[in-house]
């Protein structure tokens, strides 16, 4: 077995120190030779020095990638979390690198020439789209409840509907985030049913906050009963109190003009009353992570003072990137067109499918498939339930085949995310854009080819 400065000496390592640290290089060798001393011990023959050095540069090229990286999204989930949810508009990218790639006045007013707010280019264009008397931006919606019940109810008592109790993703939960917030939390009603008279029966001198959480990721069908936003308007009114409504992942678009299910917007829980609306960036809206609130100044002025702001502010990049998209809601026709979460909802079933034909004839010749029809979905705790009409390319014809090729899709050039069903691999068309068809043929037929026999 050479030693680690003989290899360095080689033209196949020489390359190597080229393009990599020359730590990395040695790390590499190292790992390399202690590998193959393992295998000697197996039984197996010496590697060469060119092979060692093949190695370690496939070492070095693997480490070299970023683990955050684009992946084409065949899975038919619109806003799925573990691929980063909502994909960004062009114009909120094109912000974002502005806004990165040099200095900025993030916090300083060039009319002024003085110290400025940090949110200035969000919170009026937020105002101005929902009709809010003030807005405040931070970096989550469960950040948003966490603040505003850490700010208006410390010390307190919020009242919730049991049939409201949810619990979001990663596992938090509601009750956690309101005994987080310093409160004590109340509960009203049953699951199924939850009367007016159950919140009046339940305030007490403690009582700061009624909290209203919409069902945005279940749904409680049946025999059921709640109090409406307009209602419990009345009697925070009547007694005092403010009136909290938890979207999650509110949009700002009318859905039902698109073709589907009507989601609750934050401009609506306004005007029925809610003094403080939080909702989400990332989700139906279609922009950056961030959570957002809106509603009356004097709900908000208390938060935007409170010392947990700080710790929850937006950077820069996520800023600009909302402002750009708040731009693109001015105009509704604008936005679908340049909103991909919009663009998606809002096309129809023979749109897909066409797409769908399209990535067959790429196809044609290098792989048994099927096109078949398939239901996607909106996804990320949004419009739970809802069946999108999609189609889908099937490739493989039992389970292990169809796994086989999943292996080979996610480990591709260009990751490609599916879902198995039925010993199928099924590739969603909903939810891969036009431009990413080649892309998508490129790398079925490069999975195809490597999963083949011999």
């Amino acid at each position: 077995m050479p030693q680690v400065q003989k290899l360095l000496e080689t033209p196949e390592v020489q390359a190597l120190l080229k393009a990599h640290p020359h730590a990395a290089v040695v790390e590499a060798l190292r790992a390399a030779l202690g590998a193959a001393r393992a295998d000697l011990r197996s039984g197996a023959e010496p590697p060469d020095a060119q092979t060692l050095a093949r190695r370690a540069g496939d070492a070095l090229a693997e480490g070299a990638r970023p683990y955050l990286g684009r992946v084409i999204n065949a899975t038919g989930v619109i806003l799925h979390t573990n691929l980063g949810r909502a994909p960004l508009p062009a114009a909120a990218l094109e912000a974002m690198a502005r806004a990165g790639l040099g200095y900025s006045n993030l916090e300083f007013d060039l009319d002024a020439g003085a110290r400025g707010a940090r949110a200035a280019g969000v919170e009026p264009l937020l105002r101005e789209l929902t009709g809010a008397e003030a807005a405040l931006a931070v970096n989550n919606a469960a950040a948003a409840v966490l603040l505003a019940l850490s700010g208006l109810a410390a010390g307190g008592e919020v009242i919730v509907s049991r049939g409201e109790m949810v619990e979001i993703g990663g596992g938090f939960r509601i009750p956690e985030v309101v005994a987080q917030g310093g409160a004590r939390l109340v509960e009203v009603g049953t699951t199924n049913k939850t009367r007016l008279d159950d919140y009046r029966a339940a305030i007490s001198e403690r009582t700061r906050v009624l909290l209203k959480v919409h069902q945005s990721n279940y749904r409680i069908v049946g025999f059921t009963a709640e109090a409406s936003l307009a209602e419990l308007s009345s009697l925070a009114r009547e007694r005092g109190l403010l009136l909290m409504h938890d979207l999650g992942s509110g949009a700002l678009a009318d859905l039902g003009r698109l073709g589907r299910t009507p989601e609750p917007r934050p401009q609506d829980s306004l005007l029925a009353g809610a003094d403080l609306v939080a909702f989400s960036g990332d989700k139906l809206m279609g922009g950056p992570q961030a959570g957002l609130l809106v509603g009356r100044a004097a709900a908000l002025d208390p938060l935007r003072r409170h010392p947990l702001m700080r710790a929850l502010r937006l950077d820069k990049a996520t800023l600009a990137g909302l402002e750009a998209t708040f731009r693109l809601y001015r105009d509704p026709v604008r936005a679908v067109a340049e909103i991909p979460v919009l663009r998606m909802l809002a096309q129809s079933a023979d749109q897909v499918a066409a797409r769908a034909e399209r990535l067959g004839d790429l196809l044609e010749r290098a792989a048994p498939f099927e096109i078949r029809s398939s239901e996607a979905q909106v996804g990320g705790g949004s419009l739970p339930g809802e069946a999108l009409a999609s189609w889908a390319v099937a490739l493989g014809e039992t389970d292990a085949r169809a796994e086989s090729l999943g292996v080979r899709f996610r480990r591709g050039e260009t990751p490609v995310i599916g879902r198995l069903s039925g010993g199928r691999l099924l590739l969603d068309l909903f939810t891969v854009a036009d431009e990413e068809v080649e892309a998508l043929a490129t790398a079925v037929r490069a999975a195809i080819h490597l999963d083949s026999p011999g």
